[in-house]
């Protein structure tokens, strides 16, 4: 039987040797490229947040300002990726900010980052199938094939006038979102190298879906719909300067998927090249992608109109251009697969990683000697995620999910720091970069303290809207994050530090 542990070896942190010896004997298969890191990346982005989440963003709480949210959003992710770059660099391992916390800060943050990261990649997976349910029964219901309401969302109800159905909460039984989660699933299980040669194909088609939605909407543009840009407050962070950050704060979850290239770096040829090339650049390419498309929408469709479940699908009709519709309901429908498959890639890892440091069970680091993946622990967590898609409510969802990141975020550009401090001379082929300055002899980064500056204004608006939603009587989402709270201290405390491989004493 496992010792118990001290209250000293709370705070054990894993040594930097055994990161990287863990690296070179992990068992999985080293095939990734540059370029396959960075379609990994958009592929793992680019999905529910622009086809869900901007209409009602935009609708809700920013309205044409929703332009400036976006870049906000994208701000406090690019000092995040440059952390990303700098700690993937030197630490090539699969767990991401897991294992980089583990190193810093020790076991228990490790294991909070963990946590954190189960929200922004398993549940995240709940309001992306949520949304490919969505455009793949209206694809289908135009050939001819109608779901029945209650094996899909049937809690989307129409909204008068806006050719489209509003996101409302609500809880559901989503049979098609489970069985695209399931195939995604058998694919992970197959093999690394046969996942990302179809994302690189899936990639390719919603973004050039995307680029003729955009091409087309240049002429159908009409400038009032831009005006005002900044609508005038309503209290309660419902337009004005308010607004612009509480919608940063939604769409924050449409960059979720950018660092997943940090989860491949065990499987990537060269991972101390390229998976910083792979982080950067797809959350560079992702954030010209969504300010066009954002910028389209509100320039066919008045704002106030897009707080529905397939926003690029009532921009179209607005547009006149029914083909376009077909092509736009194929291009998301495949796209968001895409997405599942790099946010379910990236939850598996983590998981892998913290069987293999006894946190979680064995059956997560147990890799299939044929196809060189974690088979069993693909199915486990295909299993969880599907359960969660099937019953949480969506507009709860994409809250916890923005919450998780940006407090993973965070620590992630702390870590950079404290690694800056406790290993001064270690290599590290990629550098975060902007300047540095000193206080009291501790080293800090500009960008590593600009991105854990942007992670609280990300989560700021957020625990305020909770707390505004539990004053009007509302304790769900409150009573969720603090269930899930509970339910992470009590497996560590009775799971996870008791089978921690690193000696308690």
């Amino acid at each position: 039987m496992t010792a118990e542990p001290t209250p000293q070896s709370l705070s054990r942190r894993k040594p930097l040797d055994q990161i990287l010896a863990e690296f070179e004997t992990n068992g999985l298969k080293r095939t990734l490229t540059a370029s396959q890191l960075v379609l990994l990346g958009v592929g793992s982005t680019i999905g529910a947040g622009i086809y869900v989440m901007t209409g009602t963003a935009a609708a809700e709480y920013a309205g044409p300002s929703i332009l400036l949210s976006f870049v906000i959003a994208a701000l406090a992710c690019l000092f995040t990726a440059f952390s990303y770059g700098e700690l993937a660099s030197s630490m090539p391992v699969s767990g991401s900010a897991y294992s980089y916390a583990y190193v810093s800060m020790g076991e228990v943050a490790a294991w909070t980052v963990g946590w954190l990261l189960v929200l922004e990649y398993g549940i995240s997976c709940g309001a992306v199938a949520s949304g490919l349910s969505g455009y793949a029964t209206s694809l289908l219901a135009q050939f001819g094939v109608h779901i029945p309401p209650a094996l899909t969302q049937a809690t989307l109800q129409t909204v008068p006038g806006s050719g489209g159905t509003a996101i409302t909460a609500g809880w559901r039984l989503d049979f098609v979102a489970v069985i695209a989660i399931t195939l995604v699933s058998a694919l992970l299980a197959k093999g690394v190298s046969e996942s990302a040669k179809v994302n690189a194909v899936i990639v390719c088609i919603k973004v050039g879906v995307l680029f003729i939605f955009i091409g087309c909407g240049l002429f159908a543009l009409h400038p009032a719909y831009f005006h005002p840009f900044i609508p005038p407050s309503k209290g309660a962070f419902r337009f004005g300067v308010p607004g612009i950050f509480r919608a940063a704060s939604v769409i924050f979850f449409a960059y979720v998927g950018f660092e997943a290239v940090s989860t491949a770096a065990s499987e990537a040829r060269n991972p101390r090249r390229d998976v910083p090339i792979g982080v950067i650049g797809s959350l560079i390419v992702c954030t010209l992608v969504y300010l066009c498309v954002a910028a389209v929408l509100i320039g066919v469709v008045p704002y106030g109109q897009l707080n529905v479940a397939d926003p690029l699908s009532v921009a179209v009709k607005a547009m006149g251009q029914p083909w376009l519709a077909l092509l736009v309901n194929i291009g998301a429908t495949i796209g968001l697969c895409s997405v599942l498959m790099g946010l379910l890639y990236g939850q598996i890892r983590v998981f892998f990683t913290m069987s293999r440091d006894g946190l979680v069970s064995p059956l997560f680091a147990r890799v299939h000697p044929r196809f060189q993946t974690p088979v069993v622990g693909t199915a486990l967590v295909g299993g969880m995620v599907a359960f969660a898609t099937a019953v949480l409510p969506i507009d709860i969802i994409s809250d916890l999910v923005s919450l998780g990141t940006a407090t993973a975020f965070g620590m992630v550009c702390f870590t950079v720091i404290w690694q800056r401090n406790a290993h001064p001379a270690m290599h590290r082929p990629f550098q975060v970069p902007m300047g540095a300055f000193r206080f009291r002899g501790f080293w800090i980064g500009w960008a590593p303290l600009l991105g854990i500056v942007f992670a609280l204004i990300m989560t700021l608006p957020l625990f305020l809207d909770m707390l505004n939603a539990l004053i009007r009587g509302n304790p769900v989402p409150a009573l969720l994050l603090l269930v899930y709270t509970i339910l992470g201290v009590l497996t560590y405390r009775f799971y996870g530090r008791r089978h921690s491989r690193l000696d308690p004493q």
